[in-house]
């Protein structure tokens, strides 16, 4: 399985109403250092349309705006629609990680480390 394929299917698990950084997406694909190859491939839409790509901040919270949007404030629509709140900041758009942020558990990073290992 590509590593587009493999954080298509990751990203599909982010419930509506949480969002997940670029590293937490890599690390659940079982590439810790890949976290900009997961903004590209969104940007790009590698990872297909039905990848709910709004759902995606940085490491510190903020939106990536017109980048991988067709208008710059359709992520932070998006995000209030899934009852979200997202905060102006002198840095852009932000949501707060620990509110909003996804949790995985441990049994499904491990459930994604047995899928993926298994499709090699």
């Amino acid at each position: 399985m590509e590593f587009y394929q493999k954080m298509a299917y990751v990203c599909a698990q982010i419930p509506a109403g949480k969002v997940a950084t670029y590293g937490q997406i890599a690390l659940l694909c079982g590439n810790p250092n890949h976290a900009r190859q997961v903004g590209y491939a969104l940007r790009k839409g590698r990872a297909g349309e039905q990848v709910p790509a709004h759902r995606i901040v940085n490491a510190a919270g903020r939106l990536s705006g017109a980048a991988a949007f067709e208008t710059p404030d359709m992520q932070k629509q998006l995000l209030e629609k899934e009852g979200v709140q997202v905060q102006k900041t002198d840095a852009g758009w932000k949501v707060d990680l620990k509110k909003y942020g996804w949790k995985h558990t441990m049994e499904q990073a491990e459930e994604f480390y047995r899928l993926f290992s298994n499709m090699l």
